[in-house]
């Protein structure tokens, strides 16, 4: 599976997949998207994942399967900031899991859809999501053959609120996961 990280949330799988655009000026440092791909799909409805308009569909078929999970942006049920969706995509071979902007530990249900991901994009910079530390912890419990850090502050590029990738990669190392963790480079930005 082709993952491209185009910054805060956003990646382009297979060339055809676009998860969590976000809206021009929503995300700070970040340069407005404009993509072209076969698919769309938004974790939650706030600017800084729902960019559907910066993608032009082509009109074709992903190739991929797409399922959803419900969860929450908050440890309140989403009492504070809302619902937000899990998506799991499998080309055939392979399972990618973006976590979106999950903002507690999974309960059995969604440990046991997430657990033994090929890939794991989990947002690890706190403040709006969870922290670095319960990232970990999730790492830890899903047991993903790659974690790929996401939602994140890098330099000038992120919310100021929010933690750097240093802070999870400290917690990370604590555990036996730390040579799973894939750092991606921005595409485009």
């Amino acid at each position: 599976m082709k993952i491209e990280w185009l910054g805060h949330s956003c990646f382009l799988i297979n060339n055809s997949l676009v998860i969590d655009p976000y809206r021009d000026g929503s995300v700070p440092g970040y340069a407005p998207l404009r993509l072209t791909a076969d698919k769309v799909i938004c974790t939650h409805e706030h600017a800084d994942h729902a960019g559907r308009e910066c993608v032009t569909l082509s009109g074709k078929d992903c190739g991929l399967l797409i399922f959803e999970v419900a969860s929450w942006h908050d440890d309140q049920q989403g009492a504070l900031r809302g619902p937000n969706t899990i998506f799991i995509v499998s080309d055939g071979d392979e399972k990618l899991v973006h976590l979106g902007d999950l903002g507690h530990f999974p309960n059995d249900e969604q440990l046991a859809a997430i657990t033994g991901a090929d890939y794991l994009l989990i947002p690890v910079g706190g403040y709006y999501t969870i922290d670095a530390a319960m990232a970990a912890k999730i790492c830890e419990a899903a047991q993903p053959k790659q974690i790929i850090p996401m939602h994140y502050r890098w330099g000038e590029h992120g919310y100021a609120e929010i933690g750097e990738l240093d802070a999870f990669l400290e917690e990370i190392k604590k555990t036996t996961l730390f040579d799973r963790v894939a750092i991606q480079e921005l595409q485009g930005n």
